[in-house]
């Protein structure tokens, strides 16, 4: 599509370049065409995608991470010199609006209406995971060199707590680094089992033979064995 309209462009007989400029101002038109109904109310229709999932305030059905929208993008202020854009976009299964905004201090974006968000979010030091730095302390480290010294010595500190456990975790993973071996290995037990199951079912259908019995035999464990020594023990009675 975009080689179509890059190469077969059609220019009419009273097309002037030098008084029309391109085919755009010919026609009257916008390049980006219905994406730019909206361009003097600094709204432009882009393609957006849903960066985590919600629950629609409307039908209250869930509404998945990545699920596109046709939504109005439109600029709604700045953090510092970043904009700060606003997505307004209808769902797809109810007549609701749904609109969020870029958070550009926290690298996420924030839900302003129409929706709630999903919490999937957890502390990551209950699982023992590397905190992120937050912005403030980011700040700090760019301009406290104090701060940035002990820092510095804390991550340390963690490192060398955490030293052995890496290093099993290492080892760990070596262990499995043999694929061909661990697969010849697997597949000898498979054989392996698979031979005494075969045993298994020939005595089985031996002794249903000898006995004239239709039903099928459990395996015999230990406990039956058990009972069976126990039974010349009972009365005649």
């Amino acid at each position: 599509q975009g080689e179509r309209k890059g190469t077969n462009k059609y220019y009419p007989p009273d097309f002037d370049p030098a008084k029309h400029g391109s085919l755009n101002k010919y026609h009257h038109s916008h390049p980006l065409r219905e994406r730019a109904r909206k361009l003097s109310q600094g709204i432009l229709v882009i393609r957006f995608e849903m960066p985590f999932n919600i629950w629609c305030d409307g039908c209250q059905n869930h509404i998945g991470m990545g699920v596109r929208y046709n939504a109005e993008k439109k600029k709604v202020g700045n953090y510092y010199t970043t904009p700060v854009y606003r997505f307004r976009m209808k769902c797809h299964l109810c007549v609701n609006y749904i609109e969020l905004q870029t958070d550009p201090g926290n690298c996420d974006y924030v839900i302003v209406s129409g929706a709630r968000r999903k919490e999937e979010r957890w502390d990551p030091g209950d699982s023992a995971q590397v905190l992120p730095t937050t912005p403030e302390q980011r700040e700090r480290l760019a301009l406290d060199p104090m701060f940035r010294l002990e820092h510095g010595v804390t991550d340390r500190g963690v490192l060398e707590r955490a030293a052995p456990t890496l290093t099993r975790l290492q080892e760990a993973q070596d262990a499995w680094k043999d694929d061909f071996g661990l697969n010849s290995r697997l597949r000898r037990r498979f054989r392996e089992e698979k031979k005494t199951l075969r045993e298994e079912e020939e005595e089985a259908a031996a002794l249903r033979a000898r006995a004239g019995l239709s039903i099928p035999l459990l395996r015999e464990e230990e406990e039956d064995r058990r009972l069976a020594a126990l039974l010349t023990l009972r009365a005649p009675d």
